[in-house]
């Protein structure tokens, strides 16, 4: 890095930002283009990404989109495969996209199981497989995991959530000291409640329930919002997180 202006700079990188459509995933999408990547948006769903890559040209930036569900067998592999050919080799990754379906253990069916562990940990195993070896045959790589306080403070509703999201950690760390000395480092952002789409319903369904449940949930007594997750996720897609990896940064308004 040459001088301390230029260490949150990601002009001349690639990233690929799974679930950027929308909430933390878009902020953070826009953030990259802003500092100078090439962004490759993921949605799941054909058109998902389209606003927010209007947004990112239209400020200047340079931005592409592939959309892929991540539940299928293989999915990993072929989105990152797809962002390589649509952008060309991947020097950052940011693993966002997740599937958090609530109720008790007693309720979750087979298919809810099915769902957040293939979506969450094998699309995530499958897209560290493909993307890691060859960040680590250039030398430089970044790898931003979109956790969750749940993977340190379970809450029983979201008990398999909860776990993916702690399997995804230990996966980061473990990969984290096998990829250091190769110039590849892994961080997970772990968001507290965020206000976005996912929260939604419970949001507009009950307005005071809601106001009085996020005025007691942290210190500063509110939901945080998507752009707040922008400036941790820029420092660890930088060059300013180089003596930093298999941390677990947290950012949850003091939960």
């Amino acid at each position: 890095m040459s001088t301390y202006k230029d260490i949150f700079s990601l002009k001349g990188r690639t990233a690929l930002v799974t679930g950027s459509s929308r909430g933390i995933g878009a902020s953070i999408a826009q953030a990259y283009a802003a500092y100078g990547a090439r962004v490759v948006l993921h949605g799941q769903r054909p058109g998902a990404t389209a606003e927010i890559e209007k947004a990112i040209r239209a400020a200047g930036g340079d931005a592409v989109s592939i959309h892929r569900e991540l539940s299928p067998p293989s999915a990993g592999r072929d989105l990152i495969a797809a962002a390589e050919g649509a952008a060309g080799p991947l020097d950052i990754l940011v693993i966002n996209a997740s599937a958090q379906i609530n109720g008790a253990l007693h309720e979750v069916t087979p298919e809810d199981f099915a769902t957040q562990i293939d979506v969450n940990l094998r699309s995530t195993v499958e897209m560290l497989q493909a993307a890691l070896p060859a960040m680590a045959e250039r030398g430089w790589g970044r790898v931003v995991n979109i956790g969750s306080v749940n993977q340190l403070r379970p809450k029983s509703i979201v008990s398999i959530y909860a776990a993916t999201k702690a399997a995804q950690h230990n996966l980061i760390q473990s990969l984290a000291r096998d990829y250091a000395s190769r110039g590849v480092l892994l961080n997970t952002l772990a968001p507290g409640l965020i206000d976005t789409d996912r929260n939604a319903a419970r949001r507009d369904g009950d307005p005071e329930a809601w106001s009085n449940y996020v005025r007691t949930l942290n210190w500063m007594g509110r939901a945080g919002r998507p752009d707040e997750m922008v400036g941790a996720a820029l420092f660890l897609a930088s060059d300013a997180c180089s003596f930093m990896t298999g941390e677990a940064v947290v950012l949850s308004g003091g939960f």
